[in-house]
Order: C-alpha cells, then sequence, then structure tokens
C-alpha cells in the first residue's frame, strides 16, 4: 500500500501565514502539518508516499528530501496549480493510484493517528472516512445507507439544514483498491476532466460512481477520533487547542477562550452557567420561524427594550435598563464609582477587575465553605469608609445564599450608612427556599434609591448567546446615565425578541427551575460519593468542592478531567481568597451529563 498526498495549493484563505510556504508547511503547535501526517503514516507499512506539489515545491522537497523514516518519498508536480483544482492534482498522480492500493490525503488535515489507523485495518478496500456533521464542518457532506454505502453527495444547492442529523462530513481521507483506481476511478477521473475540465475536485468523480448500481465504494465512519480541516486563521485556532500536545496547555488554550464551545461539540462544559431545562422547544421554535426576519431587521432602540425587559419584571421603565448581557451593564456601573468598594471575596470577577484595585475592601470569609450571614457582612463593615458595597446572592463560586429578610437588613443598613449596595441575583431563581426572594420590586426599588439590581438573563433563562442582562434601580437619574452610555443598538432583534415572548413561557420557566433543583440535590448527593471531594452546599446551579487528601491538586483534577473525558470543569485555584486551597466549581447540568462526570470522576 501507498499513500498519495495532495499538497500542491495555495493556502490564500490562510494569508501571509502561507506567503511563503504551502499550506502543508504549516505549524500547529510547533509541528509541521506534513510532519504529523508523515509520523502517522510511517505506522501503516507503506511501500512509498506520492507527494503532489505545486505552490512552494521547492521548500517541500527541500525539506522533505527522498524518504521519511525508510519510506521512498516521489514527487508529483502540478505547475499550473494557481489555475487548476485539486481533480487535476490527483489527476496528474493516476499512473501511482493503479500500481497498487492507495491511502489518499489532503495536507491540510490535522488528524490523530487513530484516525488512519482505523481505516487502514478495516478489512474493506473501498473507503470514505467520515464523521457525523457538525456546525464548524465546511464542504463536501453525504448522505448514508443501512450498509454504509454512500447513497448520495449532497451539494450545496440541496443542503438542507433540517436534515443534518443524516449528514456525514467527508474527512478527504480514502483508501482505494488497485482493482477500483483501475475499473472506476482513473478512468472516470480522466473521462471528467476531458469533459469538465481541470478546475473541479476530485470528489465529483466519486459523486459519478456513486450513482453506479454496483458502487464498491463505502463509508466508514469515525467514532471520537480527532481530526479538523484547516483552511483560515480561526481553523488553526481551533486546531491548535484540540491538538495540543501537553495537557495542561490544552486545558490553558480552552479556558482562554472564555466560551465558544459550541465549536466543541464532544467536548461537556461544566464551567459556564445556565439553566439546563430553559427554554423550552417550543419557544425555540417560535424563535426560529422568525430567524430571517430577525435576521434582516434592525432591533429596537434602548427604549422599546427596557420597555419589555420592564413588563417581564414588572417593575418600572425608567428604574431599568437592558445590557448586551450583565457584562456590559457591570463595567458601565463599577467603571463610574470612584469611592471604595466593598467586595466579597471569592467572587464573580468581573466585578472587581472593573474597579481600581486600591479602592476594594475585601472580606474573605474565614471559614473553609467561604459561606457568610448578613451579620457577619455588617460586622466586618460597619467600621469601613466604603461608598459602594456588592452582594452577590447566591454567590459566585461559593453558593452562598442570604435570605429575603436578611438582604432587607442590608438594604436598610446600606441606607442609614450612605452606601450604594449592588445586589447581583443573577442566580436567585434557583433558590430552594418558599416565598419571596427577588429584589425587582417598584415599592422595593422606589423606596430605597440607593439599591442596584443586578441580573443576568443569560445564566438562569439559559441563553448566553443571546448576550441579554439587566440593571434596575430607584435612582431614575443613574438609570437614564446608563441608558446614554451603552450603545443605542446594544443587544440585537433576537435578544429582543426573547424577551417580547418570554411572557408566553413564564410557567415553563417556572417548571424548568423547579426540575433544576430536583436535578441539583440528585447530583449533590452522587457527588459527595467522590472520595477525593468535599461537596459545599450552593443554592446556584453549581457547586463549589474542595479537594481533599493529596491525590489531586484542583489544577490537576482540571486537566486529566479534559485530558481523558473531555469535561471542562472550573479551577478556583487562581481566584482571590483561596489562599493556597484545592477548589473547582462545577456546574449542575442535566441528568445524563451530570451522571457522565460522577462516573468520570469516580474513574479517576
Amino acid at each position: 500500500m501507498q499513500a498519495v498526498i495532495l499538497a500542491a495549493g495555495m493556502g490564500r484563505r490562510l494569508g501571509e501565514l502561507t506567503g511563503d510556504n504551502t499550506k502543508c508547511m504549516l505549524e500547529v503547535n510547533g509541528v509541521k502539518l506534513i510532519d504529523r501526517a508523515l509520523e502517522s503514516l510511517a505506522e501503516c507499512n507503506l511501500s512509498r508516499i506520492v507527494m503532489v506539489v505545486g505552490y512552494k515545491r521547492e521548500n517541500v522537497k527541500r525539506y522533505l528530501g527522498d524518504s521519511y523514516k525508510g519510506v521512498d518519498i516521489v514527487y508529483v508536480d502540478n505547475p499550473i496549480y494557481d489555475k487548476t483544482n485539486n481533480i487535476y492534482s490527483l489527476y496528474l498522480a493516476k499512473d501511482y493510484l493503479v500500481a497498487e492500493d492507495t491511502l489518499l490525503l489532503e495536507s491540510d488535515l490535522i488528524y490523530e493517528s487513530a484516525v488512519v489507523k482505523r481505516l487502514v485495518e478495516n478489512d474493506y478496500p473501498n473507503l470514505a472516512l467520515v464523521d457525523k456533521y457538525e456546525s464548524w464542518m465546511d464542504g463536501t457532506v453525504v448522505q448514508l445507507s443501512e450498509d454504509y454505502k454512500i447513497r448520495r453527495f449532497i451539494s450545496k444547492r440541496d443542503f438542507k439544514y433540517s436534515d443534518i442529523d443524516t449528514y456525514y462530513k467527508t474527512v478527504n481521507i480514502y483508501k482505494f483498491s488497485k482493482e477500483f483506481s483501475t475499473s472506476h476511478y482513473v478512468p472516470f477521473l480522466e473521462a471528467y476532466c476531458q469533459a469538465l475540465g481541470r478546475n473541479e475536485y476530485y470528489e465529483q468523480v466519486l459523486k459519478v460512481i456513486t450513482l453506479l448500481d454496483d458502487s464498491p465504494l463505502k463509508a466508514l465512519p469515525l467514532d471520537g477520533e480527532r481530526w479538523y480541516e484547516i483552511d483560515d486563521i480561526q481553523d488553526l485556532d481551533i486546531a491548535s487547542g484540540m491538538f495540543e500536545k501537553s495537557e495542561e496547555l490544552r486545558y490553558k488554550a480552552m479556558t482562554s477562550r472564555y466560551g465558544g464551545y459550541w465549536r466543541y461539540p464532544h467536548m461537556l462544559d461544566f464551567c459556564y452557567l445556565v439553566n439546563p431545562y430553559f427554554p423550552p422547544t417550543q419557544m425555540l421554535d417560535e424563535m426560529k420561524a422568525s430567524f430571517e426576519t430577525l435576521l434582516r431587521e434592525y432591533p429596537s432602540g434602548m427604549r422599546v427594550n427596557s420597555l419589555l425587559a420592564a413588563k417581564n419584571f414588572s417593575v418600572k421603565q425608567e428604574y431599568i435598563v437592558v445590557g448586551n448581557g450583565a457584562a456590559e451593564l457591570i463595567k458601565a456601573l463599577i467603571e463610574r464609582h470612584t469611592s471604595k468598594i466593598g467586595v466579597i471575596y471569592p467572587t464573580f470577577e468581573e466585578y472587581p477587575n472593573r474597579s481600581v484595585r486600591d479602592n476594594i475592601v475585601s472580606y474573605i470569609p474565614s471559614n473553609a465553605d467561604k459561606h457568610y450571614s448578613a451579620d457577619d457582612i455588617i460586622a466586618f463593615y460597619d467600621d469601613k469608609e466604603i461608598g459602594t458595597l456588592l452582594l452577590i446572592n447566591p454567590d459566585n463560586p461559593s453558593g452562598n445564599y442570604i435570605p429575603y429578610g436578611d438582604l432587607l437588613r442590608l438594604i436598610q443598613w446600606s441606607a442609614e450608612r450612605g452606601i450604594r449596595f449592588i445586589v447581583d441575583e443573577s442566580f436567585v431563581d434557583f433558590v430552594d427556599v418558599e416565598g419571596e426572594f427577588s429584589l425587582l420590586h417598584n415599592e422595593l426599588l422606589g423606596a430605597n434609591s440607593h439599591l442596584v439590581v443586578v441580573k443576568s438573563i443569560s445564566k438562569s433563562y439559559g441563553v448566553p448567546g443571546l448576550r441579554l442582562g439587566v440593571l434596575a434601580s430607584g435612582d431614575t437619574t443613574l438609570i437614564a446615565e446608563l441608558k446614554k452610555e451603552v450603545a443605542i443598538w446594544n443587544i440585537n432583534s433576537f435578544g429582543e425578541f426573547y424577551m417580547q415572548i418570554y411572557e408566553k413561557y413564564h410557567k415553563e420557566y417556572l417548571a424548568a427551575c423547579k426540575a433544576f433543583r430536583e436535578e441539583r440535590k440528585l447530583f449533590f448527593e452522587e457527588l459527595q460519593q467522590i472520595p477525593f471531594l468535599r461537596v459545599i452546599p450552593s443554592q446556584a446551579n453549581y457547586f463549589m468542592c474542595e479537594l481533599v487528601g493529596e491525590r489531586f491538586s484542583s489544577h490537576d483534577l482540571a486537566v486529566q478531567l479534559l485530558a481523558k473525558f473531555n469535561i471542562l470543569i472550573k479551577d478556583c485555584s487562581g481566584k482571590s481568597a483561596f489562599d493556597g486551597g484545592e477548589y473547582i466549581r462545577i456546574a449542575v447540568r442535566d441528568r445524563s451529563d451530570n451522571h457522565y462526570l460522577v462516573e468520570s470522576l469516580k474513574a479517576l
């Protein structure tokens, strides 16, 4: 068996990264794509490697030479690489295809060795590697029959997102027998090039062959093996995270993205915090039905959007401002405060990060759970000169909760002291208590103009991609100023439409929060079975856990979960106030995901 690698293209979409070299010489985490490919092929007992080169071909030849680990390398030149596509590059190598069995690969792929190994070890002689279609994939898509024959190639014109559950993406790695190349592929390749020209893709020939009743080509689906196709700089960035050799550096690369994990569909995100039971399917369908209109139309300005928020939270329009996520409002609010601000640590770092460090007066609970009461806060800050006090309730990451009655005492105490009191209640809908728990009330806000309430809609309502948050206060001057500070169109039409239709689904939201509380209780009981975790009770949609014993540090555990089980958790050791303690934060997801995490922890 031989390998044919197509490496003639220019890689224009990679810009200056391929200005002086061909795409196969691109480095991912310090290793060239061609080196990765040859390393995986070296395990396949090949007779030779055929490189079809064009753009910057001398660089490739000089770098690789005539052999790799004892396997001969031969070169086929495509002198008109800039006027043709890969069908012509493969056409130039047709004499090699009919000489022996062939592995056909494109040079802009990165993959683990198991990908090629899976193809080589399968006994069937003519195979196209495919993978279940995911949102990040681009290029040739196929549908398969029950016996894994390629039933249909899906053109861009015929692609239907309603059918994506039936689609597979070609990995652009194939195995052809000598007989298949002689009887089918090369004759069709020659005819296709002569009839339709050289500026096509070689998979067009496969498309024709699969229309035959006796097509000998089948698909071989991958089963979780990693691969990626690198066409542009974003692909390069994603591939760098996926194929970071160092487990620790891979964890660092993932956490530094701060989201966008939909690009990694096989990774479970226990780091970022959302409601796993909302929105309901019907609400999603309603938004999908209006997708085109929302995409093509401008959203309303702040006046209308604050009216929608006021309706949903039953407060006056002049009391509330809508943000592009709570983060936008936090930035605008905190950066206008020049006085000392009381911050209870550990906390959501976005607040102190927006303040001047010298202005922060820190309170760190001395107990291992990092829990505290209203009396603790009053006792600590009663003799401190602060102009603002921040309280996240329930707190992040500890899950500490101060009941409503005690909040009212803090509101009164801060009013008497002339302190601006900021309460972030982004997680309050998850609390397991009866009666009142939100501060979003006209009477309360109107009677306490020093009170500011922040709420992230992303976290409790399960729509982080919409980037919605609100800030409310009876200080109408503050609200008016904040409305002027943010952009005139600070949220998009999808966020506006969500706020417009939410009221119809309020009962479903309450049911989702109830289902969540039941799942949190079960998850808490399961996590307590893990011998190296001390699980701290929480009223939020996450648990802070202390690592006990010497088996793992928090960082080691986070790295190993990602490396071995593709699970991302929050390592809290870098947060302020832990003083060398080993803590992690684990989000509460649905039953299936939570069970998988528990089983993974048990396996460790």
